[in-house]
């Protein structure tokens, strides 16, 4: 078995619309979206209210998976701060393509450029409150 790392991102009760997005935009597979009233009850008592809420969903994609899931009931959703999620695309075009859908309805906090390290580089915090980084066309590195 090899060592992954994964994203896990808490959501305040927006997950299953996040992650149902992110796999049509990405062209993935939403592998599990499983509430907290699927999870048997004595193994997370979970308020009624918050049974439709998203305990896991797993996000399949050739290139990476995703998980994410509603934070339990009664635990405040402080947002996803101090990182980022970053997604290099081997165009500049494609970049720019889920740069632009990820900025609907978002906050653009750097827009698209030319860097030294790609064609395109942008960052925007998506409508769901995901920051993401998108680099297009990576340019070759040398040693500096």
């Amino acid at each position: 078995m090899t060592t992954k790392l994964h994203a896990y991102l808490s959501f305040d009760g927006n997950c299953a619309e996040a992650m149902k997005y992110y796999a049509r935009l990405f062209d993935a597979e939403l592998e599990a979206l499983i509430t907290y009233g699927d999870v048997p009850c004595g193994d997370m008592p979970t308020p009624p209210s918050h049974a439709d809420k998203v305990m896991h969903a797993f996000l399949v994609h050739p290139d990476f998976e995703l998980m994410a899931g509603d934070v339990p009931a009664g635990v405040p959703h402080q947002g996803i701060n101090g990182v980022m999620l970053a997604l290099t695309f081997p165009t500049a075009a494609e970049g720019q393509r889920i740069f632009n859908a990820l900025a609907d309805g978002g906050q653009v906090t750097m827009p698209l450029g030319d860097t030294f390290w790609a064609e395109s580089f942008g960052m925007v915090t998506d409508r769901f409150g995901v920051p993401w980084g998108v680099n297009g066309g990576p340019k070759p590195q040398t040693d500096r």
